[in-house]
């Protein structure tokens, strides 16, 4: 296991930290920051990947398939916490975009010993929600060996679903095995081996690339404005407020009567605005538009 280890880059010691214990603190922080730094171009390097498995996620969800996570402690943590944000920012359904955890919901608050070593648990998870040949996977794992994450993207392939890996390692096993295979390289840790850091960091950054991109893809926003949130508190109401208000140059007062009108649905308020229809009629454009105000208006 050491020797497989001492390949990876995320596994290899930092030189510009080798006496970390020794440095003064402001010193320690400065070179974390210059490394933090370098994970955006890291990242910038794999976009040709990204966008493959964006317009993947796209196909997916215009038949109804779902974006699925997966992925072993920080990297499941990463693809869950992608997925529940989902929900209300795009008003999509929980099912819609899913993270799974090596270990179950539990394992994002504490480690369950063993779960991501297991080659059982990975199939397992993605029985238990129904995966078809519709939905896209995404297998994510600093190391790209993760036998939770090898395992689930094996079983994906067998089904016919897409398969995408997230991985901070050249040449990683779940890249072997996926459809896309993103591989961030950014260089070893400013601590050994603790992949919470660049590693983490630059996941999140492809996560975040994935599912707004897709979200766009799909019609769920309007220039840069996220028409389709959900109102579940008095600050996303009054930011809903303030989308109609940008996209449709109209006041607050207007904004919060087509607001009501509208049903508490913001993309259908902007509709009635623009092309000065009914919510029905609005409701049957956006329908016939798949969902894109620009082609509803």
């Amino acid at each position: 296991m050491i020797c497989m280890l001492e390949h990876l880059t995320t596994e290899c010691r930092n030189e510009k930290t080798m006496c970390l214990d020794e440095m003064k603190t402001i010193e320690f922080l400065e070179v974390m920051n210059d490394e933090d730094i370098k994970v955006a171009h890291c990242v910038k390097k794999e976009l040709p990947k990204i966008s493959k498995a964006v317009e993947m996620i796209v196909a997916a969800m215009n038949k109804n398939g779902r974006l699925i996570y997966m992925g072993a402690g920080t990297s499941g943590r990463i693809g869950l916490l992608d997925a529940v944000e989902c929900p209300p920012t795009f008003n999509t359904a929980p099912s819609e975009v899913v993270g799974l955890i090596a270990g179950g919901e539990s394992a994002f608050i504490k480690a369950v010993e063993g779960a991501e070593d297991s080659f059982e648990l990975g199939p397992e998870d993605l029985k238990k929600i129904q995966l078809t040949n519709k939905d896209v996977v995404v297998g994510i794992a600093a190391s790209g060996r993760t036998p939770y994450v090898i395992a689930g993207l094996e079983y994906a392939n067998q089904v016919g679903a897409g398969t995408v890996s997230i991985s901070c390692n050249k040449g990683s096993e779940i890249g072997k095995i996926a459809n896309v295979a993103i591989e961030v390289v950014n260089g070893p840790e400013v601590l050994t081996g603790s992949t919470r850091l660049k590693a983490g960091t630059s996941q999140k950054l492809v996560c975040n690339m994935l599912s707004t991109a897709s979200m766009v893809g799909v019609g769920k926003v309007y220039g840069n404005l996220m028409v389709d949130l959900q109102l579940t508190n008095e600050k996303l109401v009054e930011r809903a407020k303030r989308i109609i208000m940008d996209a449709t140059d109209c006041s607050y007062e207007v904004a919060n009567k087509f607001l009501e009108k509208a049903h508490s649905q913001p993309k259908i308020a902007i509709v009635m605005i623009l092309t000065n229809v009914s919510y029905e009629e609005a409701s049957n454009r956006l329908k016939m538009a798949q969902g894109f105000i620009r082609k509803a208006i």
